[in-house]
Parts: structure tokens; C-alpha cells; sequence
């Protein structure tokens, strides 16, 4: 019985482990996803594309692992002190399912142009 439990112990630490091990099926292969990177607050960041809102980070919750761009002060749109967004490419694993970003592997910085220029990314109301 105890041989038993301990095996149950092991199965249950593997299942709940990393969510980009190979047992989550909607975890697809590294994309390029571009479109306008939102910081409103602390903690708090998502990617707006043509697809939809991919969710990189969550105050108190979900955080993607990698490094968020680094926009420089003519890429950023400040909208809360220094919180805001700004254009950018990032190369990323996603959740398709939940649209959250599980990592970032790299980023780009664009100019605001790009995205303002984007006619799919105008839905989103960034200026």
C-alpha cells in the first residue's frame, strides 16, 4: 500500500510540472507574433495582434518567463506615469487555447508607425 501511494505521489509531480513539457498539447512551437505590447500597471502586460490578446503577465498571477522589449522613450507611449505601450515583435510560445504567452524567447522593438499604420491592429484603440 505504501509502494502504491508513493507511486501515486511521483505520477502527480510529473503531471503538474512545467506547462510547456510535451503532456500540454496546445502549447504550440516558437511564432513571431507583432502588435502593440501593453504595460498599463504594475505586473500587468499583453500582446495585441491581429489575433487577439495574447496575455504575457498577470499582477498576483500568470508570468511569462524571457525578457519584455526594452523600448526606448520615442517607442513608448506613456499613458500612467511610466506605464504604457509601444510596437513590437516577439518571438514566443503560446497557449493557443487560454492565449497566454508561456515564454519569450526574443523581442524587437518597432517603430509606433508600424502598428499605427496596421489596419488589423487599429481595433484596438492604441495611438
Amino acid at each position: 500500500m505504501i509502494f502504491v501511494g508513493c507511486l501515486l505521489l511521483v505520477a502527480a509531480t510529473l503531471v503538474s510540472g512545467h506547462p510547456t513539457w510535451s503532456g500540454d498539447l496546445s502549447v504550440e512551437k516558437s511564432e513571431r507574433r507583432c502588435g502593440w505590447f501593453s504595460n498599463p500597471t504594475p505586473s500587468n502586460a499583453s500582446l495585441y495582434d491581429r489575433d487577439g490578446e495574447w496575455i504575457v503577465s498577470v499582477q498576483g498571477g500568470h508570468q511569462a518567463d524571457g525578457d519584455w522589449p526594452d523600448f526606448g522613450p520615442k517607442q513608448w507611449i506613456e499613458t500612467n506615469v511610466h506605464y504604457g505601450y509601444g510596437c513590437a515583435c516577439l518571438d514566443l510560445q503560446v497557449n493557443k487555447s487560454t492565449h497566454k504567452v508561456i515564454a519569450i524567447e526574443s523581442s524587437k522593438v518597432r517603430p509606433l508607425s508600424v502598428c499605427r499604420n496596421d489596419r488589423k491592429l487599429k481595433r484596438w484603440g492604441f495611438k
